[in-house]
């Protein structure tokens, strides 16, 4: 479902089990960048925010979490924030090859959550949220669940605010591409220690 005058925004949050440099936290600090190259190869990505201070892309606003952060008393919060063309891109570079590799390693690296991992939401093409829309909007889908405004995989709307379908054939075709495209991105992240 491409929408020429939308972009799909994704924000996710988490928060490590010890401090960003730890050893426990290691093989999320590994496959960064390489979530951030594959991401940059898949098909439908449009861009992503960088973080102020840290090379590559140039930061979406001020960093800015969730009340997660403090109601969980702090810790190392890691996030991220993209736009993609539709759904179906999304969805295949989020559940296939690097990104896929992350998800599945998670649980070693982040505490338990309590709240959604992710929020999609759409944004006019051309316009770039910064991370405080990110953080509002992932707060609003844990408080009032799944909406025009605020949504996930399971319950997507369309950049209208209609309930929307995933095109599953699509998804796997996109992912396909994905595999093809991340090769020896892949290789060297299935060798890295967790």
């Amino acid at each position: 479902m491409t929408s020429a005058d939308h972009h799909l925004a994704i924000y996710n949050f988490g928060i490590h089990v010890d401090a960003a440099e730890s050893a426990a936290v290691r093989g999320f600090a590994l496959r960064e960048p390489m979530n951030f190259a594959a991401a940059e190869r898949a098909p439908g990505f449009v861009a992503r925010s960088g973080y102020k201070g840290v090379p590559g892309p140039r930061s979406w606003g001020p960093l800015i979490f969730p009340r997660f952060l403090t109601e969980q008393s702090g810790g190392a919060a890691v996030s991220s924030l993209s736009l993609w063309h539709d759904l179906e891109s999304l969805m295949a570079f989020t559940y296939t090859g690097v990104h896929a590799d992350a998800i599945k390693h998670a649980r070693h690296w982040n505490v338990v959550q309590k709240w959604p991992p992710m929020v999609l939401f759409w944004v006019p093409a051309g316009r770039r949220p910064d991370w405080q829309e990110g953080a509002k909007r992932l707060e609003m889908l844990f408080d009032n669940g799944s909406g025009p405004q605020c949504f996930t995989f399971k319950e997507p709307y369309d950049p209208n605010g209609r309930p929307a379908e995933i095109d599953r054939a699509l998804v796997k075709q996109l992912a396909a591409e994905n595999l093809a495209a991340q090769g020896a991105l892949l290789d060297a992240v299935l060798k890295l220690p967790v």
